[in-house]
């Protein structure tokens, strides 16, 4: 465990004192980043996309719950735990209550290919009540670059082929099921339109827990391995899963 030194208040002060002017300089260029997400151009979806919930079949317009902005999450479906990806479950119990996002017309929502049945089972399991939709069977997750299976569709994830991603030593996104953020936008008329999506390391941004450590000596603790459900912390396969 690296514990930090210990010095004088002043000898603090100047040392914080000179971390806060990095951090202002990240705010502002996160803040300009930002601005060019916004000026991104779209593209119109064109194909029928289907997936199920609670009240059966739905399309991809009907994840809007009428408002004019969609973000979806892409959950890993772990075929072996019959169950979402731990850490996708921590990025998803960091979600917050709606409302916020609402007001904002806003909607959000989480897809993955766990069948509906199954995938329902987890959510309630999860404690979650944001909306869930399987996309088992369909198209959207292959298209979305979100499940690999190159007898479906040529692999590609944050934005790389397959040999890019095996050039930057990383073949483990080349195959299965990987997580992601997808936004959309809908007209008046109904016509839906693809914004923005993020892959890999793009979603920690929007973990809680995650910017909590970073404040914190310890920070994130990655030697303890991979994230656990939140309910097998206690459990004895807990670091397996």
């Amino acid at each position: 465990m690296n514990r930090p030194a210990v010095v004088s208040r002043e000898e603090w002060l100047t040392a914080r004192k000179s971390l806060l002017a990095e951090e202002k300089e990240l705010t502002h260029r996160m803040d300009a980043l930002a601005e060019k997400r916004r000026a991104l151009p779209m593209v119109a979806i064109e194909k029928k996309y289907v997936f199920e919930g609670p009240a059966g079949e739905v399309e991809l317009a009907d994840l809007f719950e009428k408002r004019r902005q969609l973000i979806v999450y892409h959950m890993m479906w772990r075929w072996d735990l019959d169950a979402g990806c731990p850490s996708c479950a921590m990025f998803l119990d960091n979600v917050g209550h709606l409302a916020h996002l609402h007001a904002q017309d806003t909607s959000f929502a989480v897809v993955s290919r766990g069948p509906w049945e199954t995938l329902n089972r987890y959510r309630e399991r999860m404690g979650w009540t944001f909306p869930t939709y399987s996309s088992f069977g369909g198209d959207f997750n292959y298209d979305f670059h979100v499940t690999q299976d190159e007898s479906v569709t040529p692999v590609e994830y944050n934005y790389r082929t397959k040999a890019e991603l095996e050039a930057a030593g990383q073949s483990y996104f080349t195959d299965g099921e990987q997580p992601g953020t997808s936004v959309f936008w809908r007209d008046d008329d109904g016509s839906v339109f693809h914004t923005y999506s993020s892959y890999a390391r793009g979603g920690d941004i929007h973990i809680g827990t995650h910017n909590f450590l970073d404040l914190t000596p310890l920070g994130r603790q990655k030697h303890v391995g991979e994230a656990v459900h939140h309910d097998r912390y206690d459990s004895p396969e807990s670091h397996c899963h």
